[in-house]
């Protein structure tokens, strides 16, 4: 019995990559459960197996007494002497208990419960595995989608990617391989749930990353980033060594770094902005690609008034409003855009009021008085 529950310990330990010691703990549990209920749910009754050899020993802890009142828990001296002879009363001893028959039992819960409990040590070791890499991307398989949810096959498990988090009009085929990005472990009945998206901007900051080394290395950060998947991406990026460009390190020789970036997002455009602490730069730089002609800005309300060339607002603006709702999430700061004829109307129409408020302002005119020759 020995023998063979060493070579199923060590087999499951090697082949779930579950700790050996863990398996054995597994199985004295059951063991002492399934013991302890034979002989009459005694405290007393303790279990152990060797880690080497795998021999099970089960015993009960009895105390030394001149004379036994309570057979469960008590042994008189004499018969404790005749098992350890140097025991004296008031002592403990552990005293092995008849296995008769316990080989059978050993062997039918070695057997149900550590394929049983083996699964629970697996979902442990998955759950710390992937709790410690939120944050990063993963490639998976689509094995399914059903209600929604497209599951993914990481290799040791799956992950979980609604479709709400898949980009717009992305229609994801069975054996497609897809990379995501982990939001979320979470411990459920059925085991942990590997929680991935691709719509979150994170994801986008994530990929970068894994492109751009200078991102990895630290030397460049991402500022902020603002996102809406399938569209657009904005990003403000900074570098913490003067001679390093951060726009050029994303962007890569001719392109080739952000392009893959944006192969994998189905072609969503993205735009990569130097941070800089002065507002007026920042807002302009955020409105890219319109070019920005003037700039007015209010720091207690966070609120900018910019003007732009008549032919550049629609682009300042972006479709439905994108580009600019994007500067203002980026930036922080509320932004009303203006062409310049706009602008040109408006500083008329202000001119006018300023004039006819002067004009009321000023004092009538008297009647001078006629003066006869």
């Amino acid at each position: 019995m020995s023998k063979e529950l060493c070579y199923v310990i060590d087999q499951i330990s090697r082949e779930k990559g579950i700790s050996r010691d863990i398996l054995i703990e597994t199985l004295r549990s059951a063991l002492l459960s399934a013991t302890r209920k034979k002989f009459g749910d005694r405290t007393n009754v303790d279990l152990r197996i060797d880690p080497k050899t795998c021999d099970i020993s089960v015993f009960e802890t009895m105390k030394i007494v001149s004379k036994v009142t309570n057979k469960d828990e008590e042994i008189s001296i004499d018969g404790a002497r005749k098992i350890f002879p140097e025991m004296v009363e008031g002592d403990t001893v552990n005293v092995p208990l008849d296995l008769h028959g316990f080989s059978r039992i050993a062997a039918q819960t070695a057997k149900q419960v550590i394929f049983q409990r083996v699964r629970e040590a697996e979902r442990d070791v998955i759950y710390s595995e992937f709790k410690d890499k939120v944050g990063q991307i993963v490639s998976g398989i689509v094995m399914r989608k059903e209600k929604g949810i497209y599951f993914l096959n990481l290799g040791k498990t799956e992950a979980i990617l609604p479709i709400k988090d898949t980009l717009p009009n992305e229609n994801l085929k069975r054996s497609d391989t897809v990379r995501a990005f982990i939001e979320d472990v979470r411990i459920t009945p059925k085991g942990p749930a590997i929680m991935v998206t691709r719509t979150s901007p994170l994801f986008v900051a994530a990929l970068f990353k894994m492109e751009v080394p200078e991102i990895y290395e630290g030397l460049v950060v991402i500022k902020d980033i603002v996102r809406e998947p399938g569209e657009r991406t904005k990003l403000a990026v900074y570098s913490k060594n003067p001679s390093i460009d951060p726009v050029g390190a994303c962007v890569g020789m001719k392109g080739t770094r952000v392009q893959s970036i944006v192969r994998e997002l189905r072609g969503e455009r993205i735009d990569i902005i130097p941070w800089t602490d002065d507002p007026r730069q920042l807002i302009a730089r955020a409105l890219s690609p319109a070019a920005v002609d003037r700039i007015g800005i209010n720091e207690e309300s966070k609120t900018a008034m910019v003007v732009v060339n008549d032919q550049q607002l629609s682009l300042a603006i972006g479709k439905k409003g994108q580009n600019v709702r994007l500067a203002m999430k980026l930036t922080g700061w509320d932004i009303d855009i203006l062409s310049e004829t706009e602008y040109s109307k408006i500083r008329i129409e202000e001119a006018d009021r300023a004039f006819e408020d002067t004009i009321k302002k000023e004092p009538e005119k008297k009647d001078i008085p006629s003066v006869d020759g």
